[in-house]
């Protein structure tokens, strides 16, 4: 193989392989396997599957600050997100309409919604006062919050913030019996 690589033939070479190569991406207890760009992560309540990249930037953002090892981080998040998706009030907006929101007005973080189903373009997420993934800064970053994506304990902990500050929208379910949504 390395005399090919040093001296090619002037004709290409097509590989192919009767079986897809898979790549352990394991980390900790938490084994996953990712094959064709999809990984699939073996949790308790069964395997999941998601993209590559995405497994990638959970595996290392759910461990950052977390006392709780991986694959219960991303247990919880798994739960909370079919709790979320049984919801009727409950949205996940489009990322067109999320980077267009972070271009227009600057947004760098996210609130709202579980780590499986955050968008990555934004350079920190949370939940209240919750760090998903991130930088701590000192002062209140211009955010986009889907507020149905929050539970009551983190909607109250981001009360002051919404009250001393004026850089965020907030993606809502519509009041009165129109269904559009609004954006404030």
């Amino acid at each position: 193989m390395s005399l090919i690589i040093k001296n090619p033939p002037e004709v290409g070479a097509v590989r192919i392989f009767e079986q897809p190569e898979l790549f352990d991406t394991t980390i900790g207890p938490t084994q996953a396997v990712t094959t064709q760009g999809i990984a699939t992560i073996h949790l308790p309540s069964g395997p999941l599957s998601m993209d590559g990249a995405q497994w990638h930037l959970l595996k290392h953002t759910l461990t950052n600050d977390s006392p709780n090892p991986l694959g219960s981080s991303l247990q919880n998040e798994l739960t909370r997100q079919l709790r979320l998706d049984k919801d009727y009030k409950h949205r996940s907006f489009s990322w067109k309409l999320l980077r267009t929101l972070k271009s227009v007005f600057h947004n760098t973080k996210y609130q709202g919604d579980t780590a499986i189903t955050i968008p990555p373009f934004f350079q920190n997420a949370g939940r209240g006062t919750e760090r998903i993934w991130g930088e701590v800064t000192a002062s209140p970053q211009p955010m986009v919050i889907n507020w149905p994506g929050l539970n009551d304990k983190e909607k109250t902990e981001l009360i002051p913030t919404l009250s001393t500050t004026d850089n965020w929208i907030l993606l809502t379910h519509p009041r009165g019996t129109k269904n559009k949504w609004v954006l404030w």
